[in-house]
This record gives C-alpha cells, structure tokens and sequence, in this order.
C-alpha cells in the first residue's frame, strides 16, 4: 500500500464468498449411515470488488439493507475473516465492537464477566478495577440495581443489558479505530442517549470510528460520510444528508409493487363495487415523477402529476374531477377539484377514452407514506358518477420528518432587552 496521508484503512478490491450447504447432518447417526454421501454447497458472493478509503479521525457510516454485506466488511476490517482475494490495510489499533457476547462466558456473573471482557482488550487487573464502579455506572440506569445486577450469571441478563455492559467496556480502550455495529438496535432511548453522548466525546478525540447502522437520523447527524452497500457492491459515498435519500430511494424501488401485481391489484379493485353512477369509469391512477414517468415514490419537493384515466358510459354535457391526498393514518392533506379550480372538463361520447393531468408544481409533502383517492362527480358535485378510494400509494423520500408538509419559515432573531 502506498503511504497515502490521512488514509488509517484502506479496503482494496475485496470480495469474500461462502460456502451454503444444500444439506447438512444434524446428529452422528446421520454421519455413520451416509458417510460417503457427497455434500454439496451452494456459493453466495457476499462482497464484490470493494474499494473504501477511510481517513483518520473521520466518523465513517456503512447503510445497507439486510444482507447486503454490511457486517461481513466490518469483520473483515476487524481480522474475523479473510477475504478471498483483496486486501485491507489499518494503519493503527482497531478494537471491533460487532457481535453480541463476545468475549462473554453466559457461566460467569456480569462482575466476572467485566474484568474478562476487559482483560481480552488488553486492560489489566488493576485497570480493570479502577473502571469497573465507571462502567457499572454507565450500564445500569438505576444505581442501586447494580449489586442485583452484576452478581448475576450473564446467562440471565437481557440481551439489552448486555450489550450496554459491552459497550460500556470497549468505550474506554485506548485506540485508534473503533468499528460498531448496530449497538444502537438493542438498546433502549436512555442508552441510545447516552450512545449519542459517547459518539460527541469520540468525534472530538478524533478517534476513527466505522459506524453500520439502521438509524438514519443517527447517521446524518454524527457520521462525516457514508457508504452504501448493496447485494455486496459499493453503490455510492459522500455526504450524509445525499447518501440517506439515495439510499431511501433505493429501498422504495425494492419496495415498489411490480407491474404484474400492480395490474392484478387494479383489475381486483375494477372488479370491485365502488360508489358512483357507473356513467364515467376511472380506470386506472397514476403518479408521474418529474422525468414524465410512473413512480411509486418522489424526492421531497419534486414537482409531480397525478394523472387519472377514465371511460364514459354515457353522454354528459360536463364533469368534475376531484383529488384528495391522504397520510397514512387517513387524515386528508388537500382535496382540489377542478370545479373550484375553475377547469371546466367537458363530456365526451360514450365508450371514448381520455385522461386527467393534475400538476403539482410545488411539493411541499414531508417524508412519508400517502394515499390517493379520486373522483368523478356530475357537474353540480351532487353525486359521484365513479370514486376510487385509496387508488395509488406513493411515498415522499428526503430528511424532513417533523409534521405532513416540509414548510421552511423564513427565521430572525430580536432582541428586545439586555
């Protein structure tokens, strides 16, 4: 590797592959009756051709689905495994903080534990005993819990206990990278918090830290980038705040209903009795992203259509088209129609097909999950010729969490007295 200036690890070309038995012998009266049967393995390619160059002092964050290789890298980095070709460099200490009860005898109270775990990062006794009344603290909320607690056998703790009384440990040793993963997924708001307070104190010892969480609001705010993992490949790094949105618009793809089962739910939902006349259809809705094509999710503030499709039955001088949006709890965000819009839709000949653009050119919608329901009215708004409720689901992509609509006021400070 060449000495590359600020670079502590260094991830090159890595790619690892297990082995996945199609079958395996689960007691020796197995192993005894078919000791010549072959077995055979499946190979899963777990990683593929990773490069990642992690700068010292920087607060390093790996998303990716379930699966996707996340954890396999980190034991990598951590020497757990070896990759089948490629190579890691670290240029320092790494103390690895991966997997629940490592370094844990279930046998052992949580007292012998914690100078167990501490001699297996290399503490000795009498520093052991000069952090353990600190640690203890650190894990148990309650103080007075801590004898109850502590000189229990690990195998009767919770597996949040444990993971706080891990955690507590590995903080204090002194090194140059720590590598964590999910220790936040088990813990509960008290412990995440004081997580969140650790993470601050590490930022500014300028200790490396590689992070692999599923908290994406944790992710922004203390990682300096991001990595994304995906089926084992790297698909991006870079800023925190655009790494999260590619990383969600890349889940709501995953998630996105295919076209066959899309097709299938409108022909169910046709098929359906559904309040209205029966004069004019709606035969199908569609959201139209900003690149003029379906979408079953948009980027925050992306303009948008919502396009509708229609059939008449019958001659009517005129009709209304009317849209309402809904959260995922059912509570309606806007309703517009074309009738107060003043956008008169004129009737058409029966048995004729035609659609309905609604443009939003201002998408003030927060991140989440929203439903759209239609419907075609007479001209007066008296009765509904076709209703279509809860036509299309879509979901709202980017960081603003707070609220239905992602409103920026535009902010000032007075001061009216010293």
């Amino acid at each position: 590797m060449k000495n590359e200036k600020g670079v502590i690890i260094k991830v090159e070309n890595i790619n690892k592959t297990f082995k996945l038995p199609h079958e395996k012998n689960t007691s020796i009266k197995n192993i005894i009756i078919n000791p010549l049967r072959k077995r055979t393995f499946e190979r899963q390619q777990v990683l593929k051709n990773i490069n990642i160059d992690i700068k010292k002092g920087e607060f390093f964050g790996i998303i990716g689905r379930n699966g996707s290789g996340k954890s396999t890298l980190l034991k990598l980095m951590a020497g757990i495994y070896s990759p089948d070709s490629g190579l890691i460099h670290i240029n320092g200490n790494l103390t690895p903080f991966i997997e629940l009860g490592v370094g844990f005898n279930p046998e052992l109270t949580g007292r012998e534990n914690v100078y167990l775990n501490g001699a297996l990062l290399g503490f000795n006794r009498k520093e052991m005993k000069d952090m353990y009344d600190e640690i203890v603290e650190f894990e148990i909320v309650e103080f007075a819990e801590i004898k109850k607690f502590m000189d229990q056998k690990l195998k009767n703790y919770s597996s949040g206990m444990q993971v706080r009384l891990a955690f507590s440990i590995a903080i204090r040793v002194n090194t140059d990278i720590l590598i964590i993963d999910e220790v936040l997924a088990v813990g509960d708001i008290l412990f995440q918090e004081k997580c969140f307070q650790v993470f601050k104190n590490i930022k500014k010892s300028k200790t490396t830290v590689v992070f692999v969480s599923h908290d994406l609001n944790s992710l922004k705010e203390f990682c300096d980038r991001i990595a994304i993992i995906d089926r084992g490949k790297l698909v991006d790094i870079g800023d925190p705040s655009k790494m999260v949105m590619e990383y969600e618009a890349l889940v709501a793809e995953t998630e996105d209903v295919s076209h066959e089962e899309y097709d299938k739910h409108e022909e169910i939902t046709k098929s359906r009795s559904r309040p209205g006349t029966g004069d004019y259809n709606i035969e199908k809705v569609e959201v139209i992203n900003n690149d003029g094509k379906k979408a079953k999710h948009l980027l925050e503030n992306e303009s948008f259509t919502v396009r509708v499709y229609y059939r008449s039955n019958k001659n009517i001088p005129s009709f209304v088209c009317g849209i309402s949006i809904t959260d995922i709890d059912g509570v309606s965000l806007i309703g517009p129609n074309t009738k107060d819009s003043k956008f008169k839709l004129p009737g058409i000949k029966p048995q004729s097909e035609g659609y309905i653009n609604a443009f939003f050119s201002t998408n003030l919608l927060s991140s989440g999950v929203y439903f759209i329901t239609v419907g075609l009215f007479d001209s007066l708004v008296s009765k509904p010729l076709d209703y279509y409720e809860k036509a299309v689901k879509f979901k709202i992509i980017g960081g603003a969490n707070h609220g239905k609509f992602n409103i920026e006021p535009k902010w000032s400070n007075h001061k009216t007295s010293r």
